[in-house]
């Protein structure tokens, strides 16, 4: 007979790792292999990649219900409510086994060496604790693991070893934009993306169907769930799902000493451990720690510094699309980016805000997606709309603009005690407002986008200001940094307040880059992991 999963020995390890997602993942992957005896407990389901829907009929409409992105409109069993009234941006993310790799684009981008040191180089924001030349090893390594497709040689960044794969097939729209931005003298260059472009590590190639974002169908896309977990499992780490934990615990000297949890048949239980990484994202992670108040902990755990839930990132994104005159076939591809540009990435003069954005190419979607993009001044019904879906099925190119936000103190993260989810945890609130800044870098690099587009040979061009449904990557409420009065946890994410606890997702970013930040959370996830080997004395 097996063990009952929720026996009480069972819930005890070296390592409870809270969160099952990218960086849950990488760590307990990592761990596994080194021998250490590892607990995740995920409070969502494993998906089944049977019930993706991108190879279906409805694969865009059910993205705005059973596979919407936003927690609050999906309603899963390993949602919460968010309370996102307050914030101009509003969250994207998938609870469950794989986390937002489920659902991602797979837009492979590293950081920029100046994002590690936006105060020295710009005046604003913080340096962080880690440059990018540390981080350099880790990157190549992760690149490996989740398999990544490109070009090398992108004269915009660092020199680095060849992909493990080479880049996947440029669309006809991408071959335009290029030709454009050639005439313009701007950077672009092919997509990198945590998509197979030929047979890898028993998964097959990409086939190019433009439904990334509603999981994979043909296990192309690197998501942790089927490429982190069957290795972490063979080495012995152990994967509770349907267990969402409410709070983090301490022993009599103010070390971790576990968490506590209500599994899937509705019962409190305690699983116990020495070490416990937290890696439910920033607003999960933030989340967690503020519910676990004590008499030493008063204003939420490790937050001596006041700093949890603080210096909320959204990362504002718009699009600009533009329309051609002949087909493109912009309704398929992969949806990471078939090619990006760096080329107002970092701050420029007299452009009335500093830092910078990055642009990735797309498809452009089927039918719905064109219908509801806000279309300036014209109707969504009748003769209009069908006017609309034929100018841009097949027929777009869409610059997807991601722009970098800055640490802010009151964009923050915070906890409602009178308002609980169905298992009696407080539900989170989202403060965010876009600064001047955010605003001006957003108005300036739409423009801009649309001149990309105008030289590429579009006949016509539409942006919106903001897109607020797009926030598909929450940074920075539990930063790192080297004294513990300004900082959560310390370079390698380990808590300055209590011994044992470690953070190893997007909370701990300093600062937010405008690149697509899951390179730089899983090779920090790796980073971490690393340093838990070498210093437990763990082989």
């Amino acid at each position: 007979m097996s063990p009952d999963p929720l026996d009480r020995d069972i819930l005890a390890a070296e390592v409870v790792i809270v969160g099952a997602g990218l960086s849950g993942s990488v760590a307990a992957r990592r761990l596994a292999e080194a021998g250490v005896d590892v607990l995740c407990l995920e409070q969502g389901p494993r998906p089944d990649p049977a019930s993706y829907r991108g190879e279906h009929d409805d694969w865009e409409l059910t993205s705005f219900g059973p596979w919407s992105a936003s927690p609050n409109i999906r309603r899963g069993p390993g949602d919460y409510p968010i309370d996102d009234s307050r914030s101009e941006i509003k969250p994207m993310m998938y609870n469950g086994v794989g986390g937002g790799t489920v659902l991602y684009g797979a837009q492979w981008m590293r950081f920029m060496p100046s994002d590690f040191r936006t105060y020295s180089t710009d005046g604003v924001g913080d340096d962080w604790p880690v440059s990018y030349e540390e981080l350099a090893p880790f990157y190549d390594r992760i690149d490996i693991d989740f398999g990544v497709s490109g070009r090398n040689g992108d004269p915009a960044m660092p020199p680095q070893p060849d992909y493990p794969m080479e880049a996947l097939p440029l669309s006809p729209v991408g071959r335009k934009i290029m030709q454009g931005h050639a005439r313009l003298g701007w950077h672009c260059w092919p997509g990198s993306n945590a998509i197979t472009s030929r047979t890898y590590q028993g998964r097959q190639p990409c086939v190019q169907l433009g439904v990334c974002g509603q999981g994979c169908p043909v296990g192309a896309k690197t998501s942790v769930d089927i490429t982190h977990w069957p290795v972490a499992e063979a080495r012995g780490a152990r994967l509770l799902t349907g267990a969402r934990v409410s709070r983090v615990t301490l022993d009599a000297y103010g070390r971790v000493d576990g968490v506590v949890l209500r599994a899937s048949d509705g019962v409190e239980r305690k699983a116990r451990a020495g070490t416990v990484i937290v890696a439910g994202n920033a607003i999960g992670t933030a989340r967690l720690l503020l519910a676990s108040r004590s008499a030493s902990f008063p204003d939420g755990l490790a937050n001596r510094s006041g700093m949890v839930g603080r210096r909320l990132m959204l990362h504002p994104f718009s699009r600009a699309v533009g329309l051609f005159d002949e087909p493109l076939e912009s309704w398929q591809g992969h949806w990471g980016q078939t090619v990006y540009s760096l080329e107002f990435a970092a701050t420029r003069p007299d452009v009335g805000f500093v830092r910078g954005a990055k642009w990735n190419l797309g498809p452009s979607g089927g039918p719905l997606g064109a219908a509801m993009f806000p279309w300036p001044n014209e109707p969504l019904w009748g003769e209009a709309l069908h006017r609309h879906v034929q100018a841009w099925l097949g027929r777009s190119g869409v610059w997807g603009i991601i722009c970098e936000d800055l640490p802010e103190d009151e964009n923050r993260v915070e906890i409602d005690p009178a308002r609980l989810d169905t298992d009696g945890n407080p539900i989170p609130i989202l403060h965010y407002r876009l600064s001047e800044n955010s605003r001006a870098m957003l108005t300036f690099n739409l423009a801009r986008a649309e001149e990309s587009l105008q030289a590429s040979g579009a006949i016509h061009t539409l942006t919106v200001p903001l897109l607020p449904d797009y926030g598909w990557h929450p940074l920075g409420t539990c930063r790192m940094g080297d004294d513990p009065t300004t900082s959560v946890v310390d370079r390698f994410g380990a808590s300055h307040d209590v011994p044992g606890l470690h953070i190893v997702d997007g909370s701990i970013l300093v600062t937010g880059s405008c690149a697509n930040p899951a390179a730089t959370i899983a090779a920090l996830a790796l980073r971490t992991a690393e340093q838990l080997i070498a210093t437990r004395g763990w082989s």
